[in-house]
């Protein structure tokens, strides 16, 4: 049985591999454990925090084409241990995506999470489902979007990345919690000086 891995690295991959010294690193990988093939209870929490990720996809001669997509956390859905899901939202309705899909199955979805440096590449293949209670389950609660569709990602292979080179970014929404304790805090601490102050000039 061919290693997992071998779904990024195609013969063209590992020669080049061969060529710049990094292939016997990269087989011992696969000879001790390979790539996962399954979502683990870690990916799974990852997956759940995300606010957004990236789909990639290809037309049936090859051009390729890459998405983002985003939402509130949760917004991508972990069915079971092979099949992820989110609801499509409406947008400018180019439908490249979902014509790539119709005649080419295979994708990848791209997760960063530039907080905690963290990427995850996972490889499979997509497919566009019409089940309007399934949409109704995957459509995010409260959030302001139109699902027209579901989209389905049955997850052949994934590999977590090192964190090198990823710039760290911190939510807006983050950033807006800790100046708001923040300024609760310096309230208080101020309010507390004043006392102090007053207390001083009574005695």
């Amino acid at each position: 049985m061919s290693p997992v891995s071998d779904i990024a690295f195609s013969p063209a991959v590992k020669a080049m591999q061969a060529r710049q010294g990094s292939r016997m690193t990269y087989a011992r990988m696969s000879e001790k454990g390979d790539w996962p093939s399954e979502i683990t209870q870690d990916l799974a929490s990852f997956i759940g925090e995300q606010t957004s990720f990236f789909l990639a996809t290809a037309s049936a001669d090859g051009q390729p084409y890459m998405q983002h997509r985003g939402g509130p956390p949760g917004f991508l859905h972990v069915l079971d241990a092979h099949t992820l899901a989110f609801a499509d939202f409406a947008g400018n309705r180019q439908y490249i995506t979902v014509g790539n899909l119709s005649e080419n199955p295979k994708s990848q979805l791209f997760l960063i999470d530039y907080t905690h440096r963290q990427r995850v590449k996972l490889w499979g293949e997509a497919r566009v489902s019409e089940d309007a209670q399934l949409l109704r389950e995957l459509m995010p609660s409260g959030y302001r979007a139109q699902g027209e569709r579901c989209i389905l990602f049955t997850v052949t292979a994934w590999n977590a990345n090192c964190p090198k080179h990823i710039p760290q970014r911190v939510e807006a929404a983050d950033v807006e919690t800790a100046l708001r304790d923040s300024r609760q805090r310096i309230a208080e601490l101020e309010a507390k000086l004043a006392r102090l102050h007053q207390e001083k000039h009574e005695d």
